[in-house]
């Protein structure tokens, strides 16, 4: 069942005041924000169901640049309609069918072409969430040009080749997750061990439910939050390593 991995609710949401600004580059529409001096080390941010402008994605793309990183989010709905709260899950499975996570590889290549011959970018690194973790997770196997991923809770199914992994890749995952099942990750860890040949890890954060490592400080819950903070660190110590 498609609808499976997203069936999870938003709640209420501060707001927030973003940092970076808007660009256009070729067809695609991208949130950016960059550190005050230069730097040739770059990160995608891949977006959930709720699309680019989300709050929460910002934040996140705020928070990496933050650390140094020409940080960008492009809208890889290239202008559509986001999932919204509101929209009936029985809907789900026929908004996914155009909007494939797995389709993400022109807008990559686009994206990636900006960031090198505009940007100066070297290496390049690419964090998801949700349906941006497997665009992430895709784009890991498909993209030399990414030097490592951090996929937060999307595992591709029913795909022999979703293991051999171009470049490092860390998988986020969080225990109470009730799309994504405890033997999906225990098959994603023993697939990985046969065929990959890159550096990878696997964690599952105690507790925690799907969508958990994206929200901002003042909407997590007390008994969440040092689960969060964690996978937000560990997200970006597998970046630093890498890019």
């Amino acid at each position: 069942q498609m609808a499976d991995p997203f069936l999870y609710h938003t709640g209420r949401r501060s707001q927030y005041g973003c940092l970076g600004h808007e660009i256009q580059i070729e067809h695609i529409k991208a949130y950016v924000c960059t550190p005050s001096f230069f730097t040739d080390k770059a990160v995608i941010v891949v977006h959930d169901v709720f699309g680019w402008l989300f709050p929460d994605i910002r934040y996140i793309v705020d928070l990496i640049a933050s650390h140094g990183y020409m940080t960008i989010c492009p809208d890889f709905f290239k202008g559509t309609e986001p999932w919204k709260s509101t929209d009936h899950w029985a809907d789900f499975a026929d908004w996914l069918k155009d909007h494939d996570p797995m389709k993400v590889d022109k807008e990559a290549d686009v994206v990636l072409k900006y960031l090198k011959e505009q940007c100066g970018a070297k290496k390049i690194g690419i964090v998801g969430f949700s349906w941006g973790g497997m665009a992430v997770h895709h784009l890991m196997l498909k993209n030399p040009q990414l030097t490592a991923g951090v996929s937060h809770y999307g595992i591709i199914r029913d795909s022999e080749e979703r293991y051999n992994l171009l470049n490092p890749t860390f998988f986020i995952f969080g225990e109470k997750d009730h799309t994504i099942s405890y033997d999906q990750i225990t098959l994603l860890e023993e697939k990985l061990k046969q065929y990959c040949k890159v550096e990878y890890k696997i964690k599952v954060y105690p507790g925690q439910v799907h969508g958990f490592a994206q929200l901002k400080p003042e909407d997590m819950k007390p008994d969440d939050k040092p689960y969060i903070e964690e996978a937000r660190k560990d997200m970006l110590d597998w970046i630093k390593m890498f890019v």
